[in-house]
């Protein structure tokens, strides 16, 4: 197992497979095999994030337990790649470089429906809406948002209004 000891901790590469936020929890698969890790929202909370996104490349802090292997803290997500087909046509001009350019804006989630596949926040100071697509969102590591969620969202505006082209968990993006 790819592991490293630190007090009773164990470092771990692997990959979520799957993650519930309604349920408050997920499992990761350790990229050599063994049991699956159990990953709470509480652990995910602390990296910054609400929700990863299934299939993200994660390295994690574990322990062994009375229940099994948990992840006690996340150090890094990598997010899967995009199988989409057809790039959202108002992010096709943008490379990875020009959307790390643009400024983080603190905003809140006004609502978002996952199987609608899209949702709505505001920029902190202002009404206006801000389109946040689910497929963004899988791009940013992110699998939902919470209604009241406070994020970071790079922006661009794209032939209907403003939209997300960026979504960062707010403690990370307070950083």
């Amino acid at each position: 197992m790819n592991t490293q000891d630190t007090d009773c901790q164990r470092r771990v590469h692997g990959q979520v497979k799957w993650f519930d936020p309604s349920k408050g929890f997920g499992f990761v698969i350790a990229d050599l095999g063994g049991p699956d890790i159990l990953l709470h929202a509480n652990v995910l909370r602390n990296f910054g994030q609400g929700s990863v996104v299934d299939g993200s490349m994660i390295e994690i802090l574990v322990q062994d337990t009375q229940r099994g292997l948990q992840a006690t803290q996340v150090l890094a997500i990598t997010p899967p790649k995009s199988d989409a087909a057809v790039p959202l046509r108002d992010m096709v001009e943008f490379t990875a470089e020009d959307i790390a350019n643009r400024p983080i804006e603190p905003s809140r989630v006004k609502w978002f429906d996952k199987a609608k596949g899209f949702g709505f926040a505001n920029v902190f100071g202002s009404d206006e809406d801000v389109f946040i697509h689910v497929e963004v969102l899988r791009r940013s590591g992110l699998s939902d948002l919470q209604s009241g969620e406070a994020v970071g969202l790079r922006l661009v505006d794209g032939e209907r209004g403003r939209m997300a082209i960026e979504v960062i968990g707010w403690e990370i993006a307070a950083k």
